[in-house]
């Protein structure tokens, strides 16, 4: 089975907990993850856009092929500013991704003193996130569309690239674009996280 995930907003302080957009709250020797970019002749680097962060006792139950961690947090963030509607250097098109514009990364505990929101903002000092939703958990067919965790990519498109990978995050960016993070089981089992791939449906 995989698992669907349901957004809402709240009043609830959600650091540390499972929360889509907003700031991850990271070790402080987790470094934010950035991709090398060239724009006008300089190159440097550019964060990559923070998706959520899940703790993974709340999927734990959920998870029935014991492939993702039982504790701990998994983070995921990719170059989606364009299909979000921002401007951004790593505007990258359908099919897949180079690497680096994808990354996912995990914390094997979670602490509460030593944690920091990692927070991105802009020349005004301004932060840059979308607001945080609460995300909360429920079984759903393997092959279910929407957000969701493990299962099969929705798409027959993106099986066909695909056909020995697992989803270990599907993203409905809207009804027409897609976003599914994707790694073989193997490489799930052993926590082999930058192996990770993305492929973005646009259609």
């Amino acid at each position: 089975m995989a698992i669907a995930i349901n957004l809402n907003k709240t009043e609830r302080i959600l650091f540390c907990a499972s929360k889509w957009w907003g700031d991850p709250d990271m070790p402080d020797t987790m470094e934010y993850p950035t991709v090398e970019v060239t724009e006008e002749g300089e190159t440097y680097d550019y964060p990559l856009t923070f998706l959520c962060q899940i703790n993974c006792e709340d999927i734990a139950a959920m998870d029935k092929t014991g492939l993702l961690p039982k504790e701990g947090m998994l983070y995921f963030f990719a170059a989606i500013d364009k299909w979000i509607g921002y401007e951004s250097p790593t505007a990258n098109g359908a099919g897949e991704w180079p690497k680096g514009y994808v990354s996912v990364k995990y914390a094997k505990s979670i602490n509460f003193e030593t944690f920091r929101s990692s927070v991105m903002v802009d020349e005004e000092d301004l932060s840059v996130a979308e607001p945080e939703l609460e995300m909360t958990f429920e079984e759903c067919a393997d092959d279910a569309q929407g957000h969701k965790i493990l299962g099969v990519p929705a798409y027959p498109e993106v099986i066909k690239e695909y056909p020995d990978m697992l989803n270990l995050l599907q993203i409905e960016i809207s009804s027409d674009v897609k976003l599914n993070i994707m790694m073989k089981e193997s490489d799930l089992k052993f926590g082999n996280w930058k192996r990770a791939k993305a492929f973005l449906l646009s259609r």
